[in-house]
């Protein structure tokens, strides 16, 4: 247990801030997922093709490509995007964008996809009559969707959006290759320095299930208070 010690003589003050980190970006990108399904969820079912198109486009190609192969898009084609356009304004030096905010960024478009199809289904599971009866009030359509349709689809999507939430938790170690420090970097990082990888690897696995363990108990008390009255 030497390994895990805090401070100069072991790894265990470098894993907790990882632990911090890797909690950070899987809140940041789910946040970030939910605005996205909040975007794309009501071009499913416009009846605009385009932004229905649009919408489909999404859901589609984020699912169906792999989630390393987004983060690679983001962090290092988004590095020779900015850097081109700063050569258009005379700019020639080197870019680097924020692994942070681009490791994030990416986790959240692929948790929003999945996130859009979860609202998609649950939207479709409500009542036709919930819908039929805000016409017959003449509510206004944001008041429509925040007050009458939204509660209910949060009702709906919550189970589903656990499992959302542990497809995120996991996908942060992808964003190790762009060199922020999460628990899966510093457990790499670790195992380099001590020759151990099978007591890092094995600790990052505890860290991941323990943080799993926690979540879903969050979850599930979410679910208990959006299925009060059911």
């Amino acid at each position: 247990m030497d390994l895990l010690a805090f401070g100069n003589t072991g790894w265990g003050d470098e894993l907790f801030f990882a632990t911090l980190m890797t909690i950070a970006v899987s809140i940041t990108a789910m946040i970030i997922g939910f605005f996205f399904a909040l975007i794309f969820t009501p071009l499913k079912f416009t009846k605009n093709k385009f932004l229905n198109f649009i919408g489909n486009s999404y859901t589609t190609i984020i699912r169906g490509v792999p989630e390393l192969l987004v983060i690679y898009l983001l962090f290092f084609g988004g590095s020779g995007a900015v850097m081109y356009v700063a050569s258009i304004f005379g700019y020639n030096k080197y870019i680097e964008i924020n692994a942070f905010l681009t490791g994030s960024f990416a986790i959240g478009i692929i948790s929003g996809a999945y996130s859009t199809e979860i609202f998609r289904g649950a939207i479709q599971s409500i009542d036709k009559g919930q819908f039929e009866a805000s016409k017959v009030l003449g509510l206004k359509k944001p008041v429509h969707f925040f007050k009458v349709i939204m509660p209910q689809m949060l009702r709906l999507a919550v189970p589903n959006l656990s499992n959302v939430w542990q497809i995120t938790l996991k996908d942060t170690s992808l964003i190790s290759v762009t060199g922020l420090v999460e628990i899966m970097r510093q457990s790499y990082i670790a195992a380099g320095s001590t020759r151990d990888p099978l007591f890092f690897y094995s600790f990052a696995a505890v860290l991941y299930l323990l943080l799993t363990f926690l979540s879903m108990k969050l979850i599930n008390k979410l679910e208990i208070k959006y299925r009060r009255g059911y």
